[in-house]
């Protein structure tokens, strides 16, 4: 067992594994944050985050789905999809300083499918990979750290998410550099995807091809329910929620 994880094709299968935790954390993650999409079609976006009743009660499909990833189940697994996330970022970043070690330069390891060197992304997943973690420190920042961070350490805690969302994407700048992340993101899992079927197994001819459409149809869906999250944010904070009081407290 030892030599096979620390074998060539071992490595892979780690990578693979602790990639697949990162896409389903991902699809989890998004489908929450798309219902404030589905909030403000509704009308419903605007009026909750500035009345802290309405709220509180729950009016709204994105506080509902807020409250139930506070729920036993969900509490328990995304820490740990979390941790598979964090294992991926953190043993790519192992594999990357080994393989620049072994060839004395930056370049990826081989790969035995010729299809692996036909996309760009391929032969740049370590850049890709240093993009999506620098972003996803700025990220925490915004969320994280000013929600669940606040009530680890018993400070007073943002507990209106429609309200971050105003926050931090009703700033211009802001909206663009999660574009550049978002898109990033595509590029990675547009590749990781398949090439996590392909690491245990799955790499006929048939299959490849299958699976080339699936992780570009999947990476698709994943990224664009977190863009329409954050251009409706941003849509919301100029031209809908704009004329609440609260908002124009924002600053914008």
């Amino acid at each position: 067992m030892a030599n096979f994880l620390t074998s060539s094709i071992g490595k892979k299968f780690i990578q693979s594994v602790s990639g697949a935790f990162l896409v389903i954390f991902l699809l989890l993650h998004g489908t929450i944050n798309f219902f404030s999409v589905i909030d403000s079609f509704g009308g419903v976006f605007g009026k909750v985050a500035s009345d802290a009743r309405l709220f509180s009660e729950g009016d709204g499909l994105f506080k509902l789905g807020c409250d139930f990833m506070s729920t036993p189940v969900i509490t328990i697994m995304v820490p740990i999809l979390a941790l598979g996330f964090l294992v991926h970022i953190c043993y790519g970043i192992f594999l990357t300083v080994q393989n620049i070690k072994a060839r004395g330069g930056v370049r990826r390891y081989e790969v035995s499918s010729r299809a692996k060197t036909d996309s760009w992304s391929a032969s740049n997943m370590a850049v890709l990979g240093v993009i999506i973690l620098g972003f996803l420190a700025f990220h925490l920042c915004h969320f994280w750290a000013k929600m669940q961070l606040q009530e680890f350490i018993g400070a007073e805690a943002e507990n209106n998410p429609y309200s971050l969302l105003l926050q931090t994407f009703g700033r211009w700048w802001v909206l663009a550099l999660y574009i550049v992340w978002f898109v990033a993101i595509w590029l990675h899992l547009n590749h990781g995807f398949w090439s996590m079927f392909q690491t245990i197994g799955w790499n006929n001819k048939i299959w490849l091809k299958r699976l080339r459409v699936i992780a570009v149809v999947v990476s698709s869906i994943i990224v664009l329910m977190f863009l329409s999250v954050a251009v409706n944010a941003f849509i919301e904070a100029h031209f809908v929620t704009a004329s609440h009081e609260y908002v124009a407290a924002l600053g914008f």
